[in-house]
């Protein structure tokens, strides 16, 4: 019989793919695969990627799977994209553009839909980085959707967190405003042949050097993607921050990213002890008395709990 977990421990892709998909729809078999392998995850270096649309952020993974590839790497790479509002599926597909990688065995790709999730995560992103842990990978490449000034959510799954820019684009500044300047940990300037490159990394360095302190300044690296320039810099910049990276702090993002995962099942067993005592039917009038202002929702709220934990014996 295939055992999905002993297989995702093997490395197996099959296996990979079939139980990230158990993942995204809820299948009670997830649950204990998640359970047996999850001594094995923490050990791999995670890499968000993040940054405005048009950034060619898909583009600039493309290029960084190629470099660790050469380094003899095992890469896994999770490309979240908008949800499809019909299927409710990754409507982008970004493994058309890292194709020429989807043969090759030590690299697995994976795009997830984030189905209604804020912050440019799908809500599975955190078990599926434990799969692909387990599996064995050495790298996992976390791309986010691209949402704009909601990105700031990476940082929770991420070890490595990589902003990508543009020249001469006066929103992806803004963006610092929003939090995006504190949760990078390296700014790529991409399509850094435009006239207005420098001037742009003049502004990032000048906002960088006014917002924080001296010892916390993330480099700022300029790439073209598209021609491969500038990668080999970047990689070198990971790989001193993998390497040099206090391990108090990549501790304090293990923790966030347990802490996640913890607080969505616990919802996820919340909506389910609710769904077994409360129908359909009887939850519409509820809605129909809080439209009636016959009760507020908070105070229903209450009232619904209280009778499940009278009915559940909590």
């Amino acid at each position: 019989m295939f055992n999905i977990a002993q297989e995702i421990l093997k490395g197996n892709p099959r296996a990979i793919a079939k139980g990230i998909s158990l993942i995204e729809n809820k299948h009670p078999d997830a649950q204990k695969i998640l359970k047996d392998i999850f001594s094995h995850t923490g050990k791999s270096i995670i890499i968000g990627v993040t940054g405005s649309p048009g950034s060619g952020k898909s583009t600039l993974v493309d290029q960084i799977i190629g470099s660790f590839k050469k380094k003899g790497k095992n890469i896994g790479i999770i490309a979240v994209d908008p949800s499809s509002p019909f299927s409710g599926g990754a409507i982008l597909g970004d493994r058309i553009r890292m194709m020429r990688h989807s043969t090759d065995s030590n690299v697995f790709i994976r795009s997830m839909a984030t189905r209604g999730h804020l912050g440019g995560l799908a809500r599975a992103s955190g078990e599926a980085i434990s799969i692909l842990e387990a599996s064995g990978k050495d790298v996992i490449i976390v791309e986010t959707v691209g949402v704009g000034q909601d990105e700031v959510e990476v940082v929770r799954l991420a070890d490595i967190v990589l902003v990508v820019l543009i020249a001469g684009v006066g929103d992806d500044i803004q963006a610092f405003k929003a939090g995006i300047m504190e949760i990078a940990d390296i700014f790529v300037l991409n399509k850094a042949d435009s006239p207005e490159s420098d001037r742009t990394e003049s502004q990032i360095k000048a906002m960088l050097d006014l917002g924080l302190s001296k010892e916390k300044i993330p480099p700022v690296v300029k790439t073209v993607a598209t021609k491969g320039e500038g990668i080999d810099s970047l990689i070198e910049e990971i790989e001193i921050l993998s390497y040099t990276q206090d391990q108090k702090a990549r501790a304090t993002r293990k923790r966030k990213l347990l802490s996640w995962i913890l607080k969505d099942i616990i919802a996820e067993k919340i909506h389910q002890v609710i769904s077994e005592h409360i129908q359909s039917e009887e939850f519409e009038s509820f809605i129909d008395r809080i439209y009636k202002k016959e009760i507020d929702p908070y105070t229903l709220a209450h009232e619904i709990v209280d009778r499940i934990k009278k009915d559940s014996d909590i």
